[in-house]
C-alpha cells in the first residue's frame, strides 16, 4: 500500500488550517509513519504537484489522501476519519499490507 498525503498552501503562503489540524492528528494517531509521500497543493501555482493531483482525481478540497492498494486500485479520501478507518481496517486484515515510509 502506498499513501500520499496532499496538503494545501493558501494564497497568503500559510498552510491551510484544516491541513495543519490533520497533520497533528496523523502524529497523535500514529499514522504519520504510514504516509509514504507528502505533496503540496500551492493555490498560487496550478502546476504544483498537489494541484495536479487534485485535478487528476477531481478533488476540490484539501487535505486529501491517495491510497494505492496492493492491486493498484486508488482509494481517495478527503475526510480524515474515513482515511483512518480504511488504514486500520487494512492493518487488521493483513499488517504487512501497510508500508511505512
Amino acid at each position: 500500500m502506498h499513501i500520499t498525503f496532499v496538503k494545501k498552501i493558501m494564497p497568503d503562503g500559510s498552510m491551510c488550517p484544516k491541513c495543519s489540524e490533520v497533520s497533528e492528528r496523523l502524529v497523535k494517531d500514529g499514522l504519520l509513519e504510514k504516509v509514504n509521500y507528502i505533496a503540496i497543493a500551492d493555490s498560487q501555482d496550478a502546476d504544483s504537484e498537489g494541484m495536479q493531483m487534485a485535478k487528476k482525481y477531481k478533488i476540490d478540497r484539501a487535505p486529501f489522501f491517495l491510497v494505492e492498494d496492493q492491486q493498484g486500485v486508488m482509494h481517495i479520501f478527503d475526510v480524515y476519519f474515513k482515511f483512518k478507518r480504511f488504514v486500520h481496517k487494512q492493518e487488521k486484515s493483513d499488517p504487512n499490507l501497510v508500508a511505512t515510509a
